[in-house]
């Protein structure tokens, strides 16, 4: 009997797991597009739109904890020189990693990026969610592309598959 009990428990507590971890995810997960991204800097409260008026991006997160996120510039070119090739990764920021969430905040565990100093960092995000639309905050970083001033992102995104 005592068995029987073990394996009931056992039972339900393991198919009860993927639920519970899809359920954390459930609010972002899915395929967002990027509507817009500005830098913000601790320093001044100076602001800028380091990809422009109209940046290109996805951003993926998925039930399973996994995320990916890239956005660039929509006038980057492929380079031609060293100078050419600093402009390029310049003009776009990728990452990936497994994350969580804990309500309105996502962490995100780095284990591939664009800059490698954010590999084996954890990262964290404020989101709030508005119909298909969700706002992003990032914490602040320091930014080898800014003379290592302090700056956080914010990011605006539009959802197109769950």
């Amino acid at each position: 009997m005592r068995r029987l009990i073990w394996l009931s428990i056992l039972l339900s507590t393991s198919l009860a797991l993927p639920i519970a971890a899809a359920d954390q995810h459930a609010p972002i997960e899915g395929v967002w597009k990027l509507v817009s991204y500005q830098l913000e800097f601790q320093d001044g409260g100076q602001q800028v739109l380091p990809l422009g008026d109209h940046p290109n991006g996805w951003l993926i997160l998925t039930s399973e904890g996994r995320m990916m996120v890239y956005f660039e510039s929509p006038d980057r070119k492929a380079p031609q020189n060293l100078d050419e090739r600093a402009e390029a990764y310049r003009t776009m920021m990728a990452y990936t990693g497994r994350y969580r969430v804990s309500g309105d905040k996502w962490s995100t565990r780095v284990d591939g990026a664009w800059n490698v100093e954010w590999v084996g960092t954890e990262q964290e995000r404020t989101f709030s969610i508005t119909g298909d639309r969700m706002n992003v905050l990032a914490q602040w970083n320091r930014n080898a592309l800014y003379s290592n001033r302090m700056t956080r992102g914010r990011t605006v995104w539009q959802r197109e598959l769950r």
